[in-house]
């Protein structure tokens, strides 16, 4: 018996090689499938579950892919428990499980057995794959490591087969009937061995008997997963729709006259690949726009400071001069001196001193507060090169614990830890993380918002407002 299935999570490990007992490390599921097929390739059996999202939801950079919201998980889910019980009952009629780079899939369902302390023999099946060197070699996809073949996808191997390209991908029913309909032509034509199937030795020639031309699909009608929550979305919408006044009040407007705008994350030409900006003409521009402060917060690296506080410093001494000889000639002083905000953004990862895997951590805006801030950003900054670079200069919490005195703290662009933990890990760890930042800054961490008209940050800003508001913790 084969049973050959696959998965759709909240989105992907951090660590691969981590054990399936770290829970935190490993996405929840979402949605299974599996077909259970005889050793002639008949098929017995074909289920598909959404699971319901209990403790967590579905970030939305896993929803982009597969389609399934949280929403549509919540309206149509079944209890994990439930699924479990029905995955293990079709594991006890199997003799092999079956997957493309199933590896992956063995590990989200090893870790959900384990989160409800389910006994299982999913780990201890053997397990044949489509996605191998085997594969690789057949399909001849240049672009693998060490100038091998490329390992198939699951839409490269259905096209080398089938001279047909599969287009459901990422609908865990659809990828199923796909992996199928690949594992069973490769047994067709030989491309597993006896050994690996277990099998007797004339095995070959009665699975051909029975599967005498190319291996068809089942023709299971798969189910739009993006359709269905594009339209629960659309009916909440709908539903939770205010009206928006059509006239603002004139002393709403009134209130805004004399707000001055500041601009705390800037990067310069000391970012590089990331930006062009002089200092000299950031200076300029904040001058041209009559801005009261401007910050300057490159990319791990503090290169930029000695420029920019040096550009400050003439532009005020300027300043000074003009409104002094003003007031000499009797005339009103307009000019108003720049106050400068050396900041850098870092890169915060696990454990800096950890160069056995990638691992670029979360970019965190720090501003200097004092004299005394500005040596912990430079202490920081040093750290990052010399004891934390591996492809990039990186810190992480303990280090951010020894020098935090004197330093205010933006949660960042998208690839802030808590921004980042919205869209692709879940709410409840991005708001862990925030109550984290909030207890070592207090009143000195400020949840950073950013609009450029992207569906992500349109997204997540209305989660980072709900949980600024909730935990008191200012906007900027």
């Amino acid at each position: 018996m084969f049973l050959i299935f696959d998965t759709e999570t909240t989105g992907l490990p951090k660590q691969w090689n981590a054990p399936i007992t770290n829970t935190e490390n490993w996405p929840r599921c979402i949605q299974i499938a599996w077909q259970l097929h005889d050793d002639m390739g008949r098929c017995l059996e074909h289920q598909d579950y959404l699971i319901r999202p209990e403790g967590f939801n579905i970030p939305y950079d896993a929803e982009k892919i597969h389609g399934i919201s949280t929403e549509l998980a919540s309206e149509q889910g079944v209890p994990l428990l439930e699924v479990l019980e029905l995955f293990n009952t079709a594991l006890s009629k199997a003799e092999f499980v079956v997957g493309q780079n199933v590896g992956f899939d063995l590990n989200i369902m090893g870790c959900e057995f384990h989160r409800l302390n389910l006994v299982s023999n999913l780990n201890k099946l053997p397990v044949l794959d489509t996605c191998t060197e085997k594969t690789a070699s057949m399909c001849q996809i240049p672009g693998g490591r060490g100038g091998k073949f490329k390992l198939p996808t699951l839409t490269e191997l259905h096209e080398f087969l089938f001279d047909k390209p599969f287009g459901e991908a990422h609908n865990a029913t659809a990828d199923v009937e796909a992996t199928t309909r690949c594992f069973l032509e490769l047994v067709r034509r030989q491309e597993f061995t006896i050994e690996q199937l277990k099998a007797p030795i004339d095995y070959f020639q009665q699975f051909e008997t029975i599967n005498k031309s190319i291996v068809n699909p089942l023709g299971i009608k798969h189910v739009n997963l993006k359709e269905q929550s594009a339209a629960i979305a659309d009916r909440i919408q709908k539903n939770n729709k205010l009206e928006t006044p059509l006239n603002v009040s004139r002393d709403v407007l009134e209130l805004f006259n004399d707000v001055k705008v500041v601009h705390l994350h800037n990067h310069t030409q000391f970012s590089v690949l990331q930006s062009i900006i002089s200092v000299k003409k950031l200076v300029a521009a904040a001058s041209d726009l009559q801005m009261p402060a401007v910050a300057i917060t490159d990319h791990g690296n503090m290169m930029g400071a000695f420029h920019f506080v040096k550009e400050i410093g003439n532009y005020n001494r300027a300043i000074r001069q003009k409104n002094k000889d003003s007031l000499g000639l009797d005339e009103p002083q307009v000019a108003h001196e720049i106050k400068g905000i050396v900041g850098c953004e870092f890169f915060v990862c696990e454990d800096h001193s950890n160069k056995s895997q990638k691992d670029n951590g979360y970019q965190v805006v720090f501003l200097a507060k004092t004299k005394r801030g500005y040596h912990n950003l430079v202490k920081m900054s040093s750290k990052a090169y010399t004891e934390g670079f591996y492809y990039l200069p990186r810190i992480d919490r303990s280090i951010v614990e020894n020098y935090k005195e004197d330093l205010i703290v933006l949660t960042g662009n998208l690839y802030g830890e808590v921004p980042s933990k919205i869209l692709n890990v879940g709410e409840r760890q991005a708001e862990e993380a925030l109550l984290w930042w909030k207890e070592k800054f207090g009143s000195d961490l400020y949840v950073e918002i950013m609009r450029h008209q992207q569906e992500d940050e349109d997204r997540v800003n209305p989660v980072l407002i709900s949980m600024a508001q909730k935990h008191e913790v200012k906007l900027v």
